[in-house]
């Protein structure tokens, strides 16, 4: 296993806690791989392997219509005294009701728990009572270039090369642990993305119409990175000779979102300093997701590069809006505690690359300003404003 020291730093700094700890991401991103090393960093840091309780609810071990009350005792059986148990507890969401199985261990023994799911049925919006102030969320996402890195060392390619693999066959662990040709790839990723689609929504929300719900789903694929709203996608299925109400697309973009395979990116009004409602933009949790189902595209690298910078500003923490200022637009703005920063991202630097520049510099604050091209020989600093290759944004430690 190759470490993802990132995820074990968050898990030794809330070890010990009282809160279940949830790791919460889309399917293969590797949360069952952390839950193992961190179990490994127990057992070094002297915990009695006795004293770790794993489970993992997708396994051929448990019954599909296992109860929360199964869960319990299933789990009570393993603990003999008063110490504390580690409790490592893989796709919790296949267990109906769950939550009161982990309340109820929480409560009435010595135990630190730590859980996974692959939808945010795990998260707080849809979570009951039962763990109400008493979990903390841990995102987990696809490799960043940085983890990308070290799976691929072996190559002994350069940061740049392996870029240019990142951004065409993405960051699931399982295909950057293996060398595989980039058909074989997208074969594995399209056996991932059906499988999100088929048990993490079409089962569970019982879509009918699933030839109509996928003609949306590559809508939003096709428009990655663009703004657009559900009235766009019915007027466009309306071109297409098909029929879907405004309200069945609001419901297929927040399942989508719940299985984590889009995220949603709203605007900020910079002027107002307030969240705009309208026109708002989705990424992918992988570029590998839009390549699998429509084939690589060499026009398609720009938005895929926005996609990128998107989830590594996610990484480090920030929450992101894509900014508006007056007529003009941010590609991203994160914001985290007091801390902002302002980024623009194009492919090249076009010939009027003041536009994009200037749209940074009317924005009358001191934070960090930031154009990332993939163009190596653009960089350096105009103004204040920074104009950074991507390979290296993507490896900063912070954007102070």
């Amino acid at each position: 296993m190759i470490p993802r020291p990132y995820y074990l730093n968050l898990l030794n700094r809330y070890k010990n806690l009282p809160l279940v700890k949830i790791l919460a991401g889309i399917r293969r991103c590797g949360k069952s791989t952390i839950l193992e090393m961190f179990r490994d960093d127990l057992i070094q840091s002297g915990i009695n392997e006795n004293h770790i309780i794993q489970r993992r609810y997708t396994s051929e071990d448990f019954d599909n219509g296992m109860t929360d009350k199964d869960m319990y005792e299933d789990i009570i059986k393993t603990i003999t005294d008063e110490k504390k148990y580690y409790l490592l507890l893989d796709e919790v969401q296949e267990v109906k009701n769950w939550e009161k199985a982990i309340n109820s261990l929480l409560e009435n023994f010595s135990t630190d728990i730590y859980v996974t799911g692959s939808n945010s049925k795990l998260l707080s919006r849809e979570i009951s009572t039962y763990l109400s102030g008493r979990y903390i969320e841990i995102p987990v996402y696809t490799l960043s270039f940085s983890e990308y890195l070290t799976f691929k060392s072996r190559t002994g390619l350069s940061k740049i090369e392996l870029f240019n693999e990142y951004i065409r066959t993405g960051g699931f662990p399982i295909i950057a642990d293996h060398d595989l040709d980039e058909r074989s790839s997208y074969q594995i990723v399209e056996g991932i993305y059906n499988s999100v689609i088929t048990n993490d929504i079409t089962k569970r929300f019982n879509i009918k119409n699933y030839d109509l719900f996928n003609r949306v789903v590559k809508f939003i694929i096709e428009n990655v990175g663009k703004t657009f709203s559900a009235n766009t996608i019915v007027k466009y299925l309306k071109s297409e000779g098909r029929s879907l109400t405004i309200e069945s697309i609001y419901n297929y973009l927040e399942w989508l979102e719940k299985a984590f395979v889009i995220y949603r990116c709203s605007r900020y009004d910079l002027q107002g300093k307030s969240l705009l409602k309208t026109q708002e933009k989705f990424y992918l949790a992988d570029s590998s997701l839009k390549y699998c189902i429509l084939g690589f595209d060499p026009q398609s690298i720009a938005p895929m590069l926005e996609n990128i910078v998107y989830f590594e500003l996610l990484r480090k923490g920030y929450a992101v809006y894509i900014g508006k200022n007056e007529k003009k637009e941010i590609d991203f703005i994160g914001v985290h505690q007091d801390k902002r920063i302002y980024v623009q991202v194009c492919r090249r630097l076009p010939d009027d690359s003041d536009r994009e520049i200037n749209n940074l510099l009317e924005i009358n604050d001191n934070f960090p300003k930031y154009v990332v091209t993939m163009d190596e020989m653009d960089v350096g600093n105009v103004r204040g404003v920074q104009i950074v290759h991507v390979v290296d944004f993507l490896l900063m430690d912070t954007y102070d």
